[in-house]
Formats: C-alpha cells, sequence, structure tokens
C-alpha cells in the first residue's frame, strides 16, 4: 500500500470486517453495546438469524474491497474500487435515512473520503 488510497480503503475494509464480526458473531454480546438504543436489550436474541445475514452482507463488501488489492491492472483495481465503495455509501445514505442519520457519518465518510481519494489517485 503505498498510496492514501490504499490506507482509506484498507480502512473501510477492517471496518465492514468488525461489522461482519459483531453481526455474525457476536450479536448478543458486542452487538449490545454497540447498538445499543437502536433495539430493545431483549430483542437481540431473537434477531440473531437476521444480524448475521447483515454481517455477511458487510463481509461481502470488504471482500469487495479486498479484491482491489489483487486486480491484474490499476485501472481494474480502481472500477473494483469505485462500484464496492459506491455500495458502501449508497448502503449509508439508506441507513442514515431508515435508521440513524449517525450511519453516514460513521460508515458513509470513511468510503466517501476512501472514494475521493481513489479517484483523485486514478484520474487526476
Amino acid at each position: 500500500m503505498n498510496s492514501s488510497a490504499d490506507w482509506l480503503v484498507a480502512i473501510v475494509v477492517l471496518e465492514h470486517l468488525y461489522i461482519l464480526y459483531i453481526e455474525m458473531f457476536s450479536w448478543t454480546k458486542a452487538g449490545r453495546r454497540v447498538f445499543k438504543g437502536t433495539l430493545p436489550y431483549e430483542l437481540f436474541e431473537h434477531t440473531k438469524g437476521i444480524a448475521a445475514n447483515l454481517g455477511l452482507y458487510n463481509g461481502f463488501l470488504a471482500a469487495g474491497l479486498i479484491w482491489s488489492y489483487f486486480a491484474e491492472t490499476p485501472e481494474w483495481s480502481t472500477q473494483i474500487r469505485i462500484f464496492f465503495l459506491g455500495c458502501v455509501i449508497v448502503a449509508a445514505l439508506f441507513g442514515a435515512f431508515r435508521s440513524s442519520p449517525m450511519i453516514l457519518l460513521k460508515q458513509g465518510l470513511p468510503a466517501i473520503l476512501a472514494m475521493a481519494a481513489v479517484l483523485v489517485h486514478a484520474y487526476l
């Protein structure tokens, strides 16, 4: 990793791997701490399956961004990053609208910064 874009994409990857871990493997423990106030305490046990499914989607986003590090050409890497960062940004916008505006700050902002860095690095 030698550019700011690489580092910012890596931050988005780590964030989504962390979300995957919480939603798939620690929903009733860490999930209760992280998502405190969004669900009543007693619903965490009943929503483990739904949360695991959400975690899997976060894993797909992380996997796509990881894939971008192994693309054969810089152009292909850039296109992969633009697609998956765009998916993260759309998900953050939807989450901010439907659930909590903080999602835009916590998940959207890192992806927006990474997207800007990718575009600057690739096209300027």
